[in-house]
């Protein structure tokens, strides 16, 4: 098991990580999810041992080894950016980590073989770095961690520069592979959808801090707050205000709906509802609702994106099929009330959608 006990870095007068605790187990998948310069990076190299923390430990089961450097840990690590040693083949950048390690040369070429075919790089173990496109280079390195075995594997946005298919092929498989061999496995991403795909746990990160850790559906589908929920949701989440009174909410903008059963419980008050993209429908399908103006819409072929504005808030709405509405358009968007999110004023999360559904 990994931990992390109340680590910080700061570097200069800057606050990278601030008091983070994770507890990582062995053969499990851990996510790392945040926008950019939100620590995802910085905490992986805190757990490599690429950096110190200036405050807390790092234990490795039961070890304290907070200032071990990382060439005496077990750790692989992939970036975005990928890192191959360019005077070597591909079957050599594959593997040296097991050739430092002095593995027999029949374990190492069926490792190499093996990591190659699942990456689909069996026809390029001759050439070199440079004679391969960048999609290439970084399958490369992924390989590379895939035959050290390591106690950690680190993987900073490692897909981001593959092709859509062999993306969604990976994020399916590397999962399994890591899992087999016990090795803790931590994958930083911004896509939410990145996270759902993958499983297992996310840590959802702001501004050096983690908002919530534990299991990724969970997380996702009952977020701790508001700052969690708009961190985990891509399109982002829409969010408005509203005043409970007796068993209504209401809302500038005639919002004026009956609250579900779930929220029959809060006291009145002020709150502010989140709702889905994909949980907002073109029409009166619901009898929750409002107006809005339409400033843009995509349409992807399966799937239609709305943007609009709702009394100054912006709106987007995630609707199925092919939808023709023109910017400057009055739309009504309704949606399912037992499907919201509601928040307090301070953001922390007082109510969460009843079926596990978000």
């Amino acid at each position: 098991m990994l931990e992390l006990i109340n680590v910080s870095r700061r570097v200069g007068a800057e606050d990278h990580i601030i008091d983070v605790s994770l507890q990582l187990q062995r053969g499990s998948i851990n996510v790392l999810l945040g926008p950019t310069l939100a620590g995802k990076t910085s905490l992986m190299r805190l757990m490599a041992g690429l950096d110190a923390p200036t405050s807390g430990k790092v234990v490795m089961d039961g070890k304290d080894v907070t200032g071990v450097p990382v060439r005496k840990r077990n750790v692989a690590m992939v970036y975005q950016q990928f890192i191959n040693y360019p005077t070597l083949t591909v079957y050599e950048n594959i593997a040296s980590p097991m050739r430092v390690a002095g593995r027999p040369k029949a374990e190492i070429d069926a490792a190499v073989k093996k990591a190659a075919d699942l990456l689909q790089m069996t026809p390029y173990l001759g050439r070199t770095p440079l004679n391969l496109s960048g999609g290439q280079q970084q399958r490369t390195a992924l390989a590379r961690a895939l035959v050290k075995n390591a106690d950690v594997v680190l993987l900073d946005e490692p897909l981001a520069n593959l092709d859509y298919k062999l993306r969604e092929e990976l994020r399916e498989e590397l999962p399994k592979i890591f899992a087999e061999t016990g090795a803790i496995f931590v994958y930083a991403t911004t896509e939410p959808h990145e996270a759902l795909l993958l499983g297992g746990q996310t840590a959802t990160l702001s501004k050096g801090r983690v908002t919530q850790f534990g299991e990724t559906t969970a997380v996702y589908r009952r977020p701790a707050d508001l700052l969690t929920a708009t961190t985990f949701s891509d399109p982002p989440l829409n969010v408005l205000a509203a005043e409970k009174r007796g068993q209504r909410f209401s809302g500038a903008g005639g919002v004026d709906f009956a609250a579900a059963p779930a929220h029959a419980g809060l006291g009145d008050g002020r709150y502010r509802i989140g709702v889905r993209p994909h949980r907002l429908e073109l029409g009166t399908t619901h009898a929750a609702g409002f107006d809005a103006r339409v400033t843009l819409t995509e349409v992807t072929g399966s799937e239609t994106y709305i943007h609009a504005t709702h009394v100054g808030t912006d709106i987007i709405a995630l609707v199925h099929g092919v939808r023709r509405v023109d910017a400057g358009d009055t739309v009504h968007l309704s949606f399912d009330p037992a499907e919201i999110l509601v928040f307090g004023e301070d953001g922390s999360a007082v109510a969460a959608p009843a079926a596990m559904a978000a």
